[in-house]
């Protein structure tokens, strides 16, 4: 049995009328600087280029009026291979722009690899966004050698994620996942936009919440999820908690962050931090232990 693998999933101050309206200002604010920012992450992300001698990146192929770029120096044995590749998953009708503090945040402590895939804003099913991640996550592996990776998806973001591990087999590639206020029960919001099929699946009455909650016997990955009260996307707000029985699962509620501020909040940032390195060193203990 595992400990608890943060020191901040402990109960932070309740919901009040001076924390609400605080997060709902700084929300706006985000939705303001996330406006100006989202052109920028409209297209998708190319991949890091490998190695010298190292697997084939995806990306464009040359042609003779474009040369191929030429290769990095190679890479020391341990550099950028710390920690496994961090991939970040947007929610509904956002794109990667939303994660740059985020992925600031993780360059800046030791992160090498992270990287956002973006899914299309007209994608009408949930499970066929999860199998792009499958399809994602293997093309990572490959290119980087890494066996497994960690994934945070924000709000729909961190439910495709889900689906992926618990349902498409993802528990044999991703060793975290850490969602940030994701509708993990559904969300009566939810029907104010049910015109799209996507957000219909998000409601507490859909098939694809139903099929989450199923058994999931011998899942592997190690889920931590982010909420708050101030959440006013998620309701009610503990629908961003992760209750499952099968599950090895963490909550960590945090206080005065509204939805849009999660992804860049300093406090969730660090959590985020906290809660992969606290994976890594589980994990190097299980391993220690199955070769002693």
């Amino acid at each position: 049995m595992l400990a608890t693998p943060l020191q901040c999933a402990r109960l932070l101050p309740t919901r009040t009328s001076s924390l609400f309206l605080r997060s709902t200002v700084v929300d706006l604010a985000v939705l303001a600087g996330h406006l100006l920012l989202y052109p920028t992450g409209i297209s998708q992300e190319r991949p890091v280029p490998r190695p010298a001698g190292g697997p084939a990146a995806a990306g464009p192929a040359s042609s003779p009026t474009r040369p191929a770029a030429p290769d990095p120096p190679p890479l020391l044995p341990t550099e950028g291979r710390a920690h496994p590749p961090v991939l970040l998953l947007h929610g509904f009708i956002d794109n990667r722009s939303v994660f740059m503090l985020l992925r600031r945040s993780l360059h800046r402590h030791g992160w090498r690899r992270v990287e956002a895939l973006n899914y299309s804003p007209l994608t009408c099913d949930l499970r066929k966004a999860a199998e792009l991640l499958s399809r994602h996550v293997e093309e990572v592996c490959l290119r980087t050698g890494h066996r497994r990776v960690d994934i945070v998806g924000h709000s729909l973001g961190g439910l495709i994620a889900r689906y992926y591990v618990q349902r498409l087999g993802g528990d044999t590639r991703v060793r975290t996942v850490i969602t940030l206020g994701t509708p993990h029960s559904g969300t009566r919001i939810a029907p104010l936009m049910s015109a799209h099929p996507i957000v219909r699946q998000m409601r507490p009455d859909s098939e694809v919440i139903a099929e989450l909650s199923l058994p999931a016997p011998n899942c592997r990955t190690q889920f931590v999820a982010f909420w708050s009260e101030e959440d006013q996307v998620m309701i009610p707000a503990t629908t961003a908690r992760i209750d499952h029985p099968d599950l090895i699962a963490y909550n960590v509620q945090v206080a005065g962050v509204g939805h849009l501020a999660l992804p860049v909040n300093g406090t969730v940032a660090a959590g985020i931090r906290e809660a992969l390195a606290s994976a890594e060193t589980a994990e190097g203990a299980a391993d220690a232990i199955s070769v002693a």
